[in-house]
Parts: structure tokens; C-alpha cells; sequence
């Protein structure tokens, strides 16, 4: 038998994580989507790895949506201004955050980003996080909505090694469906997968740099 090591009730937050940093956190994260709701803005966050394709993602949504919306992009990254110079090439409004070493947004940075945009002008915000699973799984921004985006190329077990990511998804995209096929990977076991930790979320197959897939993401965001 495999003898595994694991945290008792609360040990790992009190070394890795203060509980008063998330009791911190969430309290922000109210103020934010209070001060969506009272603009009468409707706001999604987006996680996924580095190179699941977020921006892209966030490029097509854009598209479609600038038609009947007034957007706002807040953009998260380390150190680059690459992913926010791709989505402002739509016309929108974007606002560059970047963590430093932090591998995660967190409420009071899209706090300070919400006060940089005219949010009288505004009836949608998407929020791009940091490339990354794990960390922002922990810190909610004050967004109505969340998705994920898992890529095909990232291997069969995305959804089962990272549970507590998909169980707040409202979406989940499986994206880069054309390589599929390439990579040995069933997309209907990633989608199986996502039920099983969440039987409320969306699971929608995506090719985003088609196109392909973006409308159904859209409208079952309900926008």
C-alpha cells in the first residue's frame, strides 16, 4: 500500500497560506462585485495554465461581444505587457496588472484596476488571471462568472489533479480540440472529468484560434 503524506485539518494554510490573507481577500472580493452590480456591470474571471489559450480565448469573446457590450479587459501577468497589446488591438478598454513574482490576481489588485476604468461607460468586465491552476484557485477577484481553460496539449489529467479549481467553474473550455487526435487524448474523458468534480459547470470543446466553439462559451455565460 502507497503511503501518502497529507496536511492535517488546516496545517498547510497556517504555513503556506495566512487564513486571515483569504478572510482579507474575500472581503474585498465583495466590495468588487458590489461595485460591479451597482454600475450594473456583469464581470467574468478566466483562469488556465500558461499557453491554454486565455488571450485567445478573451480575443474572440471580444469580437463577438464589443457588438452588444462595452468592455473592459483586466489583464494579469508576471512582468509583460504581450497579452494586454493583443486585446487592446480590439478597441477596448484593457488595464495592465502585473504580479512581479505573485503567480495570481488577487481582489484588492483588481480592486486598484477597477478604479482606473470608467466604469459609467462599461457594462462588462472580463479578467484575465496569471498563467497558472493552482494559486488563483485560492483568491476570488469579485467576478459573477468564472472559466477555465484547459488545453488538450496539457495531457489527460488536468481536471483530476487540480479538483478544486474546476469545483468554482462556471465554464469549462477544452480547448485546442483540433490536436487532439496528435496528443492521444479523448476530450469526452475531459469533459466526463469536469462532471465529475462539478456537475454544474459547462464543459464546451474550443479551437479559439478558429473561432470554434466561442459562441457556445458566450451563451452559456448568458450574455
Amino acid at each position: 500500500m502507497k503511503e501518502i503524506v497529507r496536511p492535517q485539518e488546516g496545517e498547510s494554510f497556517d504555513i503556506e497560506l495566512e487564513v486571515d490573507l483569504l478572510k482579507a481577500n474575500k472581503k474585498i472580493a465583495d466590495e468588487n462585485m458590489d461595485l460591479l452590480k451597482k454600475n450594473g456591470i456583469k464581470s467574468i474571471d478566466v483562469m488556465g495554465s500558461i499557453g491554454a489559450g486565455k488571450t485567445t480565448l478573451i480575443t474572440q469573446m471580444v469580437k463577438e461581444l464589443k457588438k452588444n457590450f462595452k468592455i473592459g479587459v483586466i489583464e494579469g501577468d508576471l512582468t509583460t505587457t504581450i497579452d494586454s497589446d493583443i486585446i487592446r488591438k480590439q478597441n477596448v478598454e484593457v488595464i495592465q496588472i502585473n504580479t512581479g513574482k505573485e503567480c495570481h490576481l488577487d481582489a484588492n489588485l483588481v480592486r486598484k484596476a477597477l478604479k482606473k476604468l470608467d466604469l459609467k461607460n462599461l457594462n462588462l468586465i472580463i479578467i484575465e488571471n496569471v498563467g497558472n491552476l493552482i494559486c488563483p484557485a485560492e483568491f476570488p477577484l469579485g467576478s459573477e462568472k468564472r472559466i477555465v481553460v484547459i488545453s488538450v496539449t496539457e495531457g489527460p489529467n488536468m481536471v483530476l489533479k487540480h479538483p478544486y479549481t474546476f469545483r468554482e467553474a462556471d465554464v469549462v473550455v477544452i480547448n485546442k480540440i483540433d490536436l487532439a487526435k496528435a496528443m492521444g487524448i479523448n476530450a469526452k474523458k475531459l469533459e466526463k472529468d469536469v462532471h465529475l468534480i462539478n456537475p454544474k459547470a459547462k464543459a464546451i470543446m474550443t479551437n479559439s484560434r478558429k473561432g470554434e466553439g466561442v459562441s457556445d462559451v458566450i451563451s452559456n455565460l448568458n450574455l
